[in-house]
This record gives C-alpha cells, structure tokens and sequence, in this order.
C-alpha cells in the first residue's frame, strides 16, 4: 500500500468512525426501547460501541480530533 493509499485510508476510517459510533448509540436505544437490553445483539452493540469509544478517545489523544467531536458517553 502506498503513503497515498494508506493516508486515504485512514481519512476514511476517521471519518467512519464517529458516524458508526452515531449509528450504534441509535440502535441501542431502540434495543432499549423494545426491552431487548439481554439480547446478543445488544451486548454486540454495546461491545462495538466500547470500541468506538475507545478508538475516539484515541484520535483524541493524538490531536485528530477536537473534545467536542462526536460526544463520547
């Protein structure tokens, strides 16, 4: 992979990142909303979720991200 490819790459994944968090927190809600909170795919969610968080605070860390993007909860 060349430095171009592999910083495109990355910009993707930057940017992915904070919309599958997004995604995730929505979808947990209506997991929660449906009472469904025991559910394998709930404990997925969440799990990925975690993940995300980590990953954000992370970029954060590095200074590719300022404190306000994407709240992490």
């Amino acid at each position: 992979m060349t430095g171009q490819a592999r910083l495109a790459a990355f910009e993707r994944m930057l940017a992915d990142v904070p919309q599958n968090y997004t995604e995730l927190i929505a979808r947990l809600e209506r997991l929660k909303e449906e009472g469904k909170t025991k559910s394998a795919t709930f404990r997925q969610y969440l799990g990925n979720k975690m993940t995300c968080q980590y990953v954000l605070s992370l970029y954060r860390d590095y200074g590719l991200l300022e404190e306000n993007d994407t709240e992490v909860s």
